[in-house]
């Protein structure tokens, strides 16, 4: 089971957490120091695989990171998660994200949180994994565009009607009629 998801850049500046457990923020803030500590002193030329930090689980849980640019991809995982699954899921991501945002960057990442974390929840949810498909999660993530496109489409016509009342000026053009201009033909 996934424990946690981390992505953090080469100056240990958090661009993604996701915990599937429950930690108070100082834990996970805490875990995050210690697993950027763990795996950024690792030489390139090492495996991707280590043992877990103190805080998050020690022996018990791995951490299955890998170092693409500035990024580093950290799943938190316990014993029962396949290493070179989870490195496999991490692929994936990337993949994921370089295809919805056309050549990834750090930059993304802060920008449009929310849908990196809708492409994570289509990936990944209560630490399972969901869908491992490239292009199906491709394919989810750009029907989701869609609806938001038509949300901000339905939304900015009630704007644009909103600001052509208050460019009418309704009240001023009630002040300006002139009983005499109605014609009206009132019988009693």
């Amino acid at each position: 089971m996934i424990k946690a998801i981390l992505v953090f850049n080469n100056s240990a500046k958090p661009r993604l957490i996701k915990f599937f457990e429950h930690y108070p923020e100082e834990i996970q803030q805490q875990i995050v120091r210690e697993t950027y500590q763990l795996v950024s002193k690792r030489d390139e030329n090492v495996c991707n695989f280590l043992e877990g930090g103190s805080l998050i689980g020690g022996n018990d849980y791995r951490l299955i990171y890998r170092h693409y640019a500035t990024l580093y991809f950290i799943f938190c995982v316990d014993s029962s998660e396949s290493e070179l699954g989870i490195l496999d899921l991490i692929q994936v991501f990337v993949e994921t994200l370089d295809k919805c945002f056309e050549n990834v960057c750090e930059l993304d990442l802060i920008f449009h949180v929310d849908k990196v974390h809708y492409i994570l929840q289509e990936m990944c949810m209560g630490g399972m994994v969901l869908e491992t498909n490239l292009s199906e999660i491709v394919a989810r993530f750009d029907e989701q565009s869609k609806l938001e496109k038509q949300e901000a489409g339905l939304t900015a016509g009630t704007t644009k009607a909103m600001t052509a009342l208050k460019e009418m000026n309704l009240p001023q053009k009630i002040k300006d009629i002139k009983l005499s201009d109605l014609n009206l033909n009132l019988r009693f």
